[in-house]
C-alpha cells in the first residue's frame, strides 16, 4: 500500500483577539439594555429576563480565555454583536479564500513544495461563505495549482474527513500532493447574544500538505498509519441557515439560523464515542494505548478533552499528552485539532505515534493515527 505522509502544516491567525473580559462587558451591556427595554413584559411574566455572563463562568464552562476573530469591533458592539465583514466584488479574492491561501503558503513552504506540486485541494470546514463556485476552486486559482478542488463540510470533523479523502486520493493515484485546508470564520455563525454559547468560537485557518512518502523531501513528516470515520445522526448540534430559508419568511432571522447546541447532551453522548473510537482504531492497527505519545484532540471544551484523554490513556495525563490550544484560540471547529498538531508535533521522536481526532455535529468523529518519520 502506498505510504502517505503529512509533510507540512500552516496556520493563519487573525490579528484581532477578544478576551473573556472584553466579551463579557459587551454581552452584559446588551443584557442590561434588553432587560430595561422589556421591563414591563418581564414584570408581567411574558418575557424572561436575560442573565449576565462572567469571565469566571466562561473559563469554568469551557477552559476558554480568549479567541481570535476576523473583526472585533462588531462583535463587542452591544448594538450589533456580530462581526462586520464587508462583501467583496466577484472579481476580488473572497475572505475565506484569502485566509486559506495564507495558511496554505506556510504549509507549502514547510513541506518544501510549490503550488506546481499540488494537484488537489480540499477545503474542509464547517461553513462556506457561498454555495458556489467552490471556495476550494477559488483557492486553487489564487495559488496557481493544477488538478482539481472541492469543498466539503462535516462540521467540526471536516479536517479529518478531508484528510482521509486526501490519503485515499494519493493511494488510488488520482493525486500526488493534496492540500487539506480548513478556513473557519466561525464568528459569523455564532449568536453572541446567547449566554450559553456567546464565548465558544474563534476564527482561524489551517492547512495540511499530504503527499506520497516517496516524494517527501523534508525531515519530521508524519506517516498516516490509518484513518477511521464514523457518523451518527443527532440534532444536539445544529444550524438551520441555508438557501431554503427564503422559501418560508416566518423563519428568517430566527434563533435556529445560527449555531445552537444541547451542551450537556453532547458532552454525555460524544465523549464515550470518541474514546471508544480512538482505542478501537489503535487496536486495529496493532497498537496499545501506551504506544500513543500524543492526542491532538478537537478543541471544543477542556472538560471534554480531559475526560476523553483519561478514558483513552487509562491514567492521569498531562498537557504534554493532550495539548490544549483552546484557551487562546477557543473552539475553531474543524481547525482545532490541526492547530494542536501544528504547534505540538515537532518534539516527538522518530517512530513516536499519536492520534489526530476531531468530533462534532452530525455526530461525526474522525481519527487519524500518525507516526513521526
Amino acid at each position: 500500500m502506498q505510504r502517505v505522509v503529512i509533510s507540512g502544516t500552516g496556520l493563519y491567525t487573525p490579528s484581532e483577539s477578544i478576551s473573556n473580559d472584553e466579551l463579557v462587558v459587551a454581552f452584559n451591556a446588551y443584557v442590561q439594555r434588553f432587560n430595561e427595554a422589556n421591563a414591563d413584559a418581564i414584570a408581567q411574566g411574558t418575557v424572561s429576563p436575560l442573565a449576565e455572563s462572567s469571565s469566571e463562568f466562561i473559563q469554568k464552562a469551557s477552559g476558554i480565555k480568549s479567541r481570535y476573530v476576523m473583526n472585533k469591533s462588531g462583535v463587542i458592539d452591544p448594538n450589533r454583536m456580530f462581526p462586520h465583514i464587508p462583501e467583496r466584488a466577484d472579481d476580488e479574492l473572497g475572505i475565506q479564500a484569502e485566509i486559506a491561501v495564507l495558511s496554505a503558503r506556510e504549509a507549502l513552504a514547510q513541506a518544501g513544495k510549490t503550488p506546481a506540486d499540488v494537484d488537489a485541494i480540499i477545503v474542509a470546514c464547517s461553513n462556506m461563505q457561498r454555495a458556489y463556485p467552490a471556495v476550494a476552486i477559488e483557492v486553487q486559482h489564487a495559488l496557481g495549482c493544477g488538478g482539481f478542488a472541492y469543498d466539503m463540510n462535516v462540521a467540526c470533523s471536516s479536517a479529518t474527513f478531508g484528510l482521509q479523502n486526501a490519503v485515499d486520493a494519493i493511494r488510488s493515484g488520482s493525486a500526488r500532493c493534496v492540500l487539506v485546508i480548513s478556513p473557519e470564520i466561525t464568528s459569523a455563525h455564532l449568536e453572541f447574544r446567547d449566554r450559553d454559547c456567546h464565548f465558544i468560537f474563534g476564527d482561524v485557518a489551517t492547512t495540511m500538505v499530504v503527499e506520497a512518502a516517496e516524494t517527501c523531501t523534508v525531515d519530521g513528516a508524519y506517516e498516516v498509519l490509518g484513518t477511521r470515520l464514523v457518523t451518527q445522526f443527532s440534532n444536539a448540534i445544529r444550524n438551520n441557515f441555508g438557501f431554503l430559508n427564503r422559501c418560508d419568511e416566518s423563519g428568517v432571522g430566527t434563533r435556529d439560523k445560527l449555531f445552537r447546541q444541547e451542551g450537556r447532551k453532547v458532552f454525555k453522548e460524544v465523549c464515550p464515542m470518541v474514546a471508544e473510537q480512538i482505542v478501537a482504531h489503535s487496536t486495529s492497527l496493532n497498537l496499545n494505548v501506551n504506544d500513543l505519545k500524543r492526542l491532538w484532540l478537537h478543541q471544543a471544551n477542556l472538560s471534554m478533552n480531559e475526560l476523553i484523554a483519561k478514558r483513552v490513556l487509562g491514567r492521569e495525563f498531562s498537557r504534554d499528552d493532550a495539548p490544549v490550544i483552546l484557551d487562546e484560540y477557543a473552539n475553531t471547529s474543524s481547525a482545532g485539532s490541526i492547530i494542536a498538531f501544528h504547534k505540538y508535533r515537532r518534539d516527538l521522536a522518530a517512530g513516536d505515534v499519536g492520534v489526530i481526532c476531531s468530533f462534532g455535529a452530525g455526530y461525526s468523529i474522525g481519527s487519524v493515527v500518525v507516526r513521526r518519520c
